[in-house]
């Protein structure tokens, strides 16, 4: 099993950026997926949850209207579009497989996402 985030980034607030995920070893079409994220200091935090086939999506409130999860089965890839990125969205984002209302498989190494001016 392997995740491997990337597309992070220093931006400036109001900025946006779009993470990918890039996932093997398990039956991606088949899982739900998520995006997590950790500030310093804080716990990893779910951001967003995604259908296996990418028909239902679910935000923390936090993000909700900014961020935008999406996958291509095709590609064994979910991203993460962010936009009007805060500096209270500067983290460590992960992506990881959504099983029972959890994350399930090893963490990948995560993207750093930067909002400062």
């Amino acid at each position: 099993v392997q995740l491997v985030e990337s597309g992070g980034g220093l931006v400036q607030p109001g900025g946006s950026l779009r993470l990918s995920c890039a996932a093997s070893g398990f039956t991606f079409r088949r899982s739900f997926m998520s995006w997590y994220r950790q500030a310093p200091g804080k716990e990893r935090e779910l951001v967003a949850v995604i259908s296996s086939a990418g028909g239902v999506t679910n935000y923390a409130d936090s993000v909700k209207g900014r961020f935008t999860i999406s996958r291509v089965n095709a590609k064994n890839t979910m991203y993460l579009q962010m936009n009007s990125l805060k500096p209270e969205d500067t983290a460590v984002y992960y992506c990881n497989q959504y099983l029972n209302g959890r994350s399930s498989l090893p963490w990948g190494q995560g993207t750093q996402v930067t909002v400062s001016s």
